[in-house]
């Protein structure tokens, strides 16, 4: 879920590289052949194709259907493989075809393409763009036009896809970060923040490429931390609404440079981080569900808990929803239109569909008839429990003012160019003089 999100979420999450972070009417009546491709887009910014370009379709790729709905999305390479197979189900199963293309940096590439009217009809994301996409007239309210109702959807996922009562997409799942541990190092998941302490500690050797610790140290994966003491970001509901620089907010990221600063790799970004654990190097990581998909993958045995006990507060991560977002392109109607309004319907109620991504990718289930059921995997239902006392992030359109100067506050922080206060307090400074 990684923009600065996005910055933050290109470098943060791999999934939508990585994002987002980031979940119709069951399937349509049987229809026609239809075709189904996955192809990279020429744009502005190099997107990349991850696809093969096959067509698939009961008629043998005729290429025949009611509409082509264009499909944009950013992926791991692990999750590829679902995709493909959920537009090639959606399109042998309706009279409706998908063509999805595999974007590599999707601010970019929606900011410049929506605009120009080169955009696509649907594109996925986390939900925070919802209100500046929307104020932007990046993406439509499609109430009058859906035929799934929001009810089926726990209320979380309901709320994220909504602005000024416009519905601009559809959620399919939940996700957060919490914690992960190599259980060939740590016998079982620490109780109490002390607990792990030890741990890392014991096991900790930069000398040896071996670390207590691997944690992107971003806005996004540290927000449990710097809210974990009554600390925020920001939140419209409060005066102040921005609380960067609040006493709460200076003790989380203090807690997290004395605590889990010194037992990490030195660089702080995504990618170092996250190969540190995966090649079987750290005792602990903080990640997603996204990143299982790689862990599968690898030769690490894991295991997922919840976030530690800490003194004085609890760990309160960033929360997201995954979501198909309805683009400026739906308001041209049509059958390219329906086809993209019907896919996004199946993708987000289909419950096999859903289970397959809790499996294979960790994926957490917004369904109602999914959440909380014994059948999904343990690791989901442990990020399940980490998203109940997580905390959404804001769809207010000025929070997309906050990622960048935070990003950069916390680089100078883990780095030790900058005192925690100093740090979050010249992003405050910032971030305010955005707004103005």
């Amino acid at each position: 879920m990684k923009d600065y999100f996005i910055q933050y979420l290109s470098m943060t999450m791999e999934r939508r590289t990585v994002l987002k972070r980031i979940g119709g009417v069951g399937a349509a009546a049987a229809l026609a052949g239809c075709s189904v491709q996955e192809q990279g887009n020429g744009g502005s910014d190099g997107g990349t194709a991850s696809g093969d370009g096959s067509s698939s379709g009961s008629n043998g790729g005729s290429q025949q259907s009611s509409g082509t709905a264009t499909a944009w999305y950013q992926l791991q390479d692990s999750e590829i493989p679902a995709r493909k197979d959920a537009m090639e189900t959606f399109t042998s199963e309706t009279e409706f075809a998908v063509e999805g293309s595999d974007i590599s940096n999707m601010e970019k590439k929606t900011t410049s393409a929506i605009p120009a009217g080169q955009g696509p009809e649907i594109f996925e994301w986390a939900h925070d763009w919802v209100g500046d996409y929307y104020q932007r007239e990046f993406v439509v309210d499609q109430s009058d036009e859906l035929s799934v109702s929001l009810d089926q959807f726990t209320d979380a996922a309901a709320s994220a896809v909504q602005f000024d009562d416009a519905v601009v997409g559809l959620p399919h799942s939940a996700e957060t970060v919490t914690l992960i541990y190599n259980t060939d190092i740590v016998d079982e998941p620490p109780e109490t923040i002390d607990d792990m302490v030890s741990v890392m500690e014991e096991y900790h050797d930069p000398s040896s490429s071996q670390y207590g610790l691997a944690a992107p140290f971003d806005p996004y994966f540290t927000s449990g931390w710097i809210q974990a003491f009554g600390g925020y970001y920001f939140d419209p509901e409060q005066d102040p609404a921005l609380g960067l620089d609040a006493d709460e907010a200076v003790e989380g990221l203090q807690f997290a440079l004395d605590t889990l600063r010194p037992y990490m790799p030195d660089d702080p970004n995504y990618e170092p981080q996250a190969a540190t654990f995966s090649e079987g190097n750290a005792a602990f990581a903080v990640n997603g569900p996204w990143y299982l998909a790689t862990l599968n993958q690898s030769d690490v045995n894991y295991e997922v808990a919840t976030f530690p006990a800490i003194d004085g507060g609890e760990v309160t991560p960033y929360t997201g929803i995954s979501m198909w977002y309805f683009a400026d392109a739906m308001n041209e109607g049509g059958a390219d239109a329906t086809a993209a309004r019907n896919f996004v319907e199946w993708f987000a109620t289909n419950e096999d569909h859903a289970t397959r991504l809790a499996e294979e990718q960790g994926a957490i289930p917004v369904l109602d008839s999914l959440v909380g059921s014994d059948e999904l995997p343990d690791h989901v239902q442990t990020y399940s429990q980490t998203v109940s006392q997580g905390i959404p992030m804001p769809t207010d359109p000025r929070m997309n003012k906050v990622w960048s100067p935070l990003e950069n506050a916390l680089i100078e922080a883990f780095n030790g160019d900058a005192s925690a206060e100093d740090a979050l307090t010249t992003a405050a400074e910032e971030i305010r003089s955005n707004w103005e």
